[in-house]
Parts: C-alpha cells; sequence; structure tokens
C-alpha cells in the first residue's frame, strides 16, 4: 500500500484507499456518485483524517456534528475535496459513558468552531482541542441542549 496523494480520487478509489490504509478500523458502509459513508473506530479518527486530507486531497471540513443515539453518541464528519466534488462522510461512535474523541481542528482550522459547537450542543469532548469552551449558552449550563434526555420547560 502506497501513500500515494491523490488530488481527485474517485470514489471507488477511496473506497479502497481507506479500507486498505486502516484494515478492520475503517468500514465503507455505501456509495454513491461523488458520495463515499464509512464507520471509522474511533481510536484512528485523527489518523484516518490526516490520511484523507494529506492523501486524498480533501481541505475542507464542511461540518462536525453530534449525533445522539439514545444509547451511544456518534460523531460525524463531512469532509470535501474541491477538486472532484466527492464527499466523505465519516461516522465515529461513542459509548455514552466515555465521551472523548480526539480532535481534529490541528487538522481543519475550522473544524475547531465545529467541534466547539457540537461539545456545547451535545458534551462529546474533543481530546487535545485548543479551546474547547462553550460558543453560545452561558458556562454555568450544566446540560447539553440536543441531547434526546434534555426536556424543554413543560415537558414531562
Amino acid at each position: 500500500m502506497t501513500d500515494e496523494v491523490y488530488k481527485a480520487p474517485t470514489v471507488q478509489e477511496i473506497s479502497g484507499l481507506l479500507q486498505n490504509k486502516f484494515p478492520g478500523k475503517v468500514r465503507v458502509t455505501s456509495t454513491e456518485e461523488r458520495r463515499v459513508y464509512a464507520k471509522v473506530d474511533r481510536d484512528v479518527i485523527h489518523a484516518v483524517c490526516m490520511y484523507i486530507r494529506d492523501n486524498l486531497t480533501f481541505e475542507h471540513a464542511t461540518s462536525i456534528m453530534g449525533n445522539d443515539m439514545i444509547d451511544r453518541m456518534e460523531v460525524i464528519y463531512h469532509l470535501s475535496n474541491y477538486f472532484n466534488g466527492v464527499i466523505i462522510e465519516l461516522t465515529a461512535e461513542l459509548p455514552a459513558d466515555d465521551l472523548h474523541i480526539r480532535s481534529t481542528a490541528d487538522i481543519w482550522t475550522g473544524g475547531n468552531w465545529h467541534e466547539r459547537e457540537t461539545h456545547e450542543l451535545f458534551g462529546i469532548i474533543f481530546d487535545g482541542h485548543p479551546n474547547l469552551q462553550r460558543l453560545v449558552t452561558p458556562d454555568t449550563y450544566e446540560f447539553y441542549p440536543f441531547r434526546k434526555s434534555y426536556k424543554l420547560r413543560g415537558q414531562g
């Protein structure tokens, strides 16, 4: 397996390269025209993202967000390659009792804000983030408003 740089890799090349480079750690779940969907073990998310940026030329973290699955959380990354319009969606699962994942803010500077927002709304902790502070809600909040366990006023 080579670490060749691909300026505009095809969906098929991306799928094969990711699964060969990270065997058992990246599972491509489906593909569409200009889309790749993959599950990634959280312990390799940083290495996978570095490879995607450096070798597959995905220069932009379009979004990084959380998803509350009740029994676990997910961090979902949408990463874009401007040369061919392909977007990779990576999903990393976090157990409900350990909401830590390595920050990718050092890979994509714009990811800094996405990770801060995800932390603020879901309580996911991005280890190594340079400034994991709340953006909008007060520091005194002891809850995360996008968690399904959070009840709005008047809800039972």
